[in-house]
């Protein structure tokens, strides 16, 4: 058996990349469906569905632009597709200033900023050099978002604890990172390779991250904990009646508590004035 080709590796690894991209774009899937039963947004934020269609946007432009891309071109329709999908339902079961503040990001980044570059790049910019003004614009922004774990894992170094930045996560990105730089380096595409070279590293930084502060509670949890401990020590026994019918596991039934005890005194603070 031959060796590969450097054609036929840009194949195989592009085709890996758009298995496992398509697997990142479906990770969102169990959070929108706890959206659809409750019919509510449950106060999950649109900006990485902005973000994310913001970049398979970009980089469906890209491969249309460029020669011999399909690979591109499948993953981002798809991306696109599935981005929308996110976004629209978040729209339907937003409240309406989540869902004021959705459409204003969606015009500015995925209408305003993308026409606009649209517009410059077919008018002001000739020929090949389209594509490497296509190009660096989508190394930039891809650039932007590799940035964006360092918010997460600053948060993980801070309270020692990895709540918010689940391994399989890290993981899925990091091999999506894999392959996309391989595929760049084969097909010599520096705007694909540079870009997923600053993920693979954030990526394997959050795995280290996640096994250096997995099984520790943190200091954000354990305040957590401890405010709930005093919330239950002073609830009275007028309270703890009135909740008592709340059949939740503790820290669910305790957080249900106190919004029942807060609406409560509401009410009596209001029927008082």
């Amino acid at each position: 058996m031959g060796i590969l080709t450097p054609h036929q590796l840009a194949f195989i690894f592009g085709l890996l990349g758009n298995i496992v991209s398509f697997l990142v774009f479906l990770a969102p899937v169990p959070t929108f469906l706890i959206i659809y039963k409750k019919k509510s947004s449950e106060g999950y934020h649109s900006i990485p569905y902005v973000i994310a269609l913001s970049s398979a946007m970009l980089l469906l432009y890209y491969g249309l632009l460029k020669s011999n891309a399909v690979l591109i071109i499948t993953i981002n329709s798809i991306g696109c597709v599935i981005e929308v999908i996110y976004l629209m339902l978040y729209l339907i079961y937003a409240p309406q200033k989540q869902k004021s503040f959705t459409i204003k990001l969606i015009l500015v980044f995925n209408v305003g900023a993308f026409a606009l570059m649209m517009v410059i790049v077919n008018f002001f910019v000739k020929g090949p050099n389209r594509v490497t003004a296509v190009g660096c614009v989508c190394a930039v922004y891809n650039v932007a978002v590799f940035s964006a774990p360092l918010s997460i894992m600053r948060r993980v170094i801070k309270t020692k604890s990895v709540e918010y930045m689940p391994f399989s996560l890290s993981f899925f990105l990091t091999l999506c990172a894999t392959m996309w730089f391989f595929y760049g380096l084969f097909v010599k595409d520096m705007v694909i390779a540079l870009p997923n070279v600053l993920g693979f590293l954030f990526g394997i930084a959050q795995m280290i991250l996640y096994l250096v502060y997995k099984g520790k509670t943190g200091n954000e949890s354990n305040q957590k904990q401890q405010e709930c401990a005093e919330m239950k020590m002073n609830l009275t026994e007028d309270d703890k009646a009135y909740t008592k019918d709340i059949n939740q596991p503790t820290d669910l039934q305790t957080n249900r508590q106190m919004k029942v005890l807060i609406q409560r005194r509401s009410l009596e603070l209001n029927s008082n004035v």
